[in-house]
């Protein structure tokens, strides 16, 4: 089982149930992403971390959510076990980004390097805007936030763990400062 679990990625949690039939309410972890619909296997793991597969019967968006519906859970008491479980599926079945685009788990942990000031730190957190997202890396300056844009994010090289930043002075502090 450790391997499996080892295979899968969280895509979001179910926050409730919608209507009569069965749809559960899920919250995407990231508002964007549409691999929820097209997903052929979705997972379910519960608080104790017991994993359970269905089938979708039916998947569309709503006002930031998705209403997923499961074969063989089409009744609200059959589907309601799974409020407050995470929602999974294999990463095999994620889709494919272009070579500029990157999933949140293949970037989590890289070290973020700046032309100028050197090693920053440890990317750790991800933090989706309006506007666009942010990376939170702490390290030697303290926390830095670093706008997930191409003008501030030179290269992302996964291979060597590494992103390279240039950052305008102000977003990271003086040394003097820390």
């Amino acid at each position: 089982m450790k391997e499996e679990r080892e295979q899968l990625f969280q895509l979001g949690v179910v926050v409730g149930t919608h209507g009569l039939r069965g749809d559960l309410k899920v919250r995407p972890l990231t508002p964007d992403s549409d691999s929820l619909l097209a997903a052929g296997q979705v997972v379910f793991r519960d608080k104790g971390g017991r994993l359970q597969s269905y089938e979708p019967a039916r998947a569309v968006p709503q006002k930031g959510n998705v209403l997923l519906r499961l074969r063989g859970l089409e009744t609200i008491e059959a589907a309601r076990h799974l409020v407050g479980n995470d929602v999974l599926i294999p990463f095999a079945d994620l889709p494919d980004l272009d070579d500029d685009e990157f999933y949140w788990y293949e970037l989590q942990g890289l070290k973020v390097v700046d032309r100028t000031r050197g090693e920053l730190g440890t990317l750790d957190e991800l933090l989706v805007t309006g506007a666009h997202d942010i990376y939170v890396v702490n390290g030697r300056f303290g926390e830095i936030m670093v706008p997930a844009v191409s003008r501030f994010v030179i290269e992302v090289d996964l291979e060597s763990g590494q992103m390279t930043v240039d950052l305008p002075e102000g977003l990271v502090p003086e040394v003097d400062d820390v």
